[in-house]
């Protein structure tokens, strides 16, 4: 249920009526808007509720959350979520570039791609130190060590660490280097983890499963929202489908989707989203038309020899020039870049 504060409301009558949810077995959820306040009292809900909330002093209206998820709906939330640490803004109107290679090799590697990438615009630095790979020989990543490397490339530049957690018990280690925890594709459904990052509350972008609806990738980040932790970012990577002219399909249908139903921001993954270099571009431009608050970008300096995911980085020169692609696309629809 959301509970619709009268404009004029008093403190007292706010804190009040959160008592009263607290007494009925809910839990309230207060959120300041610019012209009213709205209490969510989120739970089970059960007949009676309505009625036992709308006589509240201070009440202008009692309305129902139609959506499962709760924390996320834009029913819940009207204003736009805005994340930030450090200088990466993700919502609002401009569109943040979190760009860097998919694995951190070496620290002379991660340290001086992160300069080039401030230098051309970049506000996060994304780089794997745990690297979640379909076969168990593959790469598996320098684990905290390059943790290290990552903090070393954000003490150089300012650049905010955007890298992924891939298990519960690894969160406050993670935590401890990181600015923004990453949910990679393959955990988008590890409960346990996801209520770890929760409670960490550390920003978080979670990305959407590879087989996995909207209303699926919602409720994992209810999970997160539910412990408490409102800065979550959701990220579309692409789906799995019968195409195989790319890696996945990338649905930007699903940017503005999520705008609509969520008032989380949402960033879109054009490396992953189509697997090829030469694709990454043209996706990211439509990815900004669309209305994505943000941009994740696998960026080398040699993708030829990267250790991982070499066909789908571009580099810095590709990232410069579609950066500045970006910018025009964005001033079109009246933001920034």
């Amino acid at each position: 249920m959301i509970v619709v504060m009268k404009p004029d409301a008093t403190m007292t009558q706010i804190e009040h009526m959160a008592e009263h949810i607290t007494g009925l077995g809910l839990t309230p959820q207060v959120i300041h808007g610019k012209h009213q306040t709205v209490i969510a009292a989120l739970g089970e809900e059960r007949q009676g509720l309505l009625e036992a909330l709308e006589p509240g002093e201070g009440v202008e209206k009692v309305l129902p959350i139609m959506a499962p998820y709760k924390r996320a709906s834009s029913e819940l939330k009207k204003e736009r979520t805005v994340v930030s640490t450090r200088d990466l803004v993700v919502g609002g109107g401009r569109i943040a570039m979190i760009a860097g290679p998919c694995s951190v090799e070496s620290e002379e590697q991660i340290v001086s791609i992160a300069k080039t990438l401030r230098a051309l615009g970049a506000t996060g630095l994304r780089g794997g130190a745990f690297k979640p790979r379909t076969s168990p020989y593959s790469f598996q990543g320098h684990k905290e060590d390059g943790l290290k490397m990552l903090a070393a490339a954000r003490a150089e530049t300012g650049l905010a660490i955007v890298t992924e957690v891939m298990a519960p018990e690894h969160v406050p280690m993670v935590a401890e280097y990181a600015d923004v925890l990453q949910i990679g594709a393959r955990n988008m459904q590890n409960y346990q983890l996801l209520q770890a990052v929760g409670d960490s509350g550390k920003p978080a972008l979670l990305k959407r499963g590879m087989s996995a609806t909207v209303e699926e990738f919602l409720l994992a980040a209810e999970y997160i929202l539910d412990r408490g932790n409102p800065n979550v970012m959701l990220c579309e990577r692409g789906i799995r489908t019968f195409e195989d002219h790319t890696r996945f399909t990338l649905p930007l249908a699903t940017v503005p989707y999520l705008n609509e139903k969520s008032h989380l921001p949402v960033v879109v993954d054009p490396s992953h989203g189509t697997g090829k270099s030469r694709l990454v571009a043209p996706m990211a431009r439509a990815a900004v038309a669309a209305g994505a608050d943000a941009l994740i970008l696998e960026v080398h300096d040699d993708p030829e020899h990267a250790m991982s995911d070499g066909a789908q980085s571009i580099t810095p020169a590709t990232f410069s020039q579609l950066v500045e692609q970006c910018r025009r696309v964005a001033a079109a629809v009246d933001r920034s870049v």
